[in-house]
């Protein structure tokens, strides 16, 4: 069993819990779980899971940084993988936390990626701009992997990486609101602009706290857990009060001037995708919506009028899932002239509202978490049928898809989207209702 109730020996895809679906589809997904196997074990590496298969993938230029051990994709294909009972597998997620806490910084930073060839560190990524949630993934999967596997030696080994780690991310509150105030482009969306206060990385943070205090709990630090849980209660209160306008006259906690702007925007239907003391990006980051819900930072009522939305704009057309919408288009105050760098962020390409199927297999989850238990199915067979697609052959779990064409581009056989849709397959086992916090 997994912390979330799913059970290792589980029949996948029985006919008597799937009868909603047809043999093809139940077919199709139980190729879909296998070639996803496959391609989590192409990723295997000396120093842990590459971001995509080395050996199936040309480098060139800038892209030598895919032959890398990622922090963000690194740390999440551990936290996805945790149900395989593999040794192979279990080697390679510890080996990869190992190999980015080995190469952190004296200031208690986590590297972006560290190369499988060189192993040296890169802390800069693109445009030399540091990676925040390269740490904040970094301590999710630190207690995932301790929780689920019972192996408690990584954060004996590097207990004071972790104290470090915590300080460094702690210090990007350079206000004290709570949140983290963060560079541009130094997330995931690394060619994206995106600042200040970014919904994703408050997620990520409220994420953080809890799963630190949990390491504190287990370490016998009992009064610095509790306090890492009061802070995290504060911060999940400070996120929802500034991400989520409301014509409600109900206090703000941040400045009356952005409580102002925020009560023209009207009743939002989602959790909105940044702030900063002089303005406000009103689109939906889908991706992080999808990850407050999954972290119990919504609830439900939030969540169903979030997803109401997006199904009705069509969120998952022609596959699941584009990460943002509405994309931003040349001309609209948000766009930037560097979102051209190699063609990546043209209107409906990679961050710029591409479809992702390592998000896609999280809205499965999504969706399945809400109680729409039929509908996750359905949506996790069209999850499967892009993942089968290919540039080159079939199978390729590509690592984005066109918004508009639906084709696969990008790097074949990536490693997080195989372990996302491992782990959509997996929880669709288990009731909704049983389903605990955390993604």
């Amino acid at each position: 069993m997994n912390e979330n109730g799913f059970n290792t020996e589980a029949v996948l895809f029985d006919p008597q819990q799937y009868d909603d679906l047809t043999k093809k589809q139940r077919i199709l997904l139980k190729e879909a779980y296998d070639r996803a196997l496959e391609v989590l074990k192409k990723n295997i590496t000396p120093l842990g899971f590459s971001a995509c298969s080395i050996d199936d993938n040309i480098s060139t230029g800038t892209d030598a940084n895919y032959h890398s051990v990622w922090a963000r994709d690194g740390a999440a294909t551990v936290i996805w993988s945790l149900d395989i009972r593999e040794e192979a597998i279990f080697k390679c997620q510890k080996q990869t936390l190992r190999t980015l806490l080995d190469h952190q910084a004296p200031s208690g930073q986590i590297p972006a990626n560290v190369g499988v060839a060189t192993n040296k560190p890169d802390y800069g990524g693109v445009g030399g701009i540091g990676s925040i949630d390269s740490a904040l993934w970094l301590v999710i999967a630190l207690w995932r992997f301790t929780k689920d596997t019972g192996d408690q030696s990584l954060i004996q080994d590097y207990y004071e990486n972790i104290q470090k780690m915590m300080l460094w991310l702690g210090a990007q509150d350079i206000n004290n609101c709570g949140m983290l105030e963060v560079p541009d482009c130094s997330d995931w969306m690394d060619l994206f602009t995106r600042n200040y206060n970014v919904l994703y990385d408050e997620v990520l943070w409220y994420r953080v706290l809890l799963c630190y205090s949990n390491i504190l709990e287990l370490c016998d630090e009992k009064e610095s857990a509790l306090e890492y849980q009061k802070k995290a209660a504060h911060v999940g209160k400070v996120i929802l009060e500034n991400f989520w306008p409301s014509t409600v006259n109900e206090r703000q906690s941040r400045a009356k001037d952005f409580s102002e702007r925020q009560f023209f925007l009207g009743n939002s239907q989602y959790l909105i995708s940044q702030i900063s003391p002089f303005s406000f990006s009103w689109r939906c980051d889908v991706y992080a919506n999808v990850l407050a819900y999954l972290n119990g930072l919504t609830n439900k009522e939030h969540a169903q009028t979030t997803f109401n939305f997006l199904w009705g704009v069509g969120i998952n057309s022609p596959w699941p899932v584009k990460n943002i919408y509405p994309p931003v288009a040349a001309g609209d105050p948000e766009w930037a002239d560097f979102f051209t760098v190699n063609l990546l962020n043209l209107p409906n390409h990679y961050h710029n509202g591409g479809i992702w199927p390592f998000i896609g297999a999280l809205w499965v989850r999504f969706i399945h978490k809400l109680g729409m238990k039929n509908l996750a199915r359905r949506e996790l067979v069209r999850v499967a049928q892009l993942c089968k697609g290919g540039v080159s052959d079939s199978w390729e779990f590509n690592e984005w898809a066109h918004a508009v064409t639906g084709r696969p581009m990008g790097k074949r056989y990536q490693a997080w989207n195989a372990a996302s849709f491992i782990r959509a397959c997996h929880d669709l086992h288990v009731e909704p209702e049983s389903l605990k916090e955390g993604f």
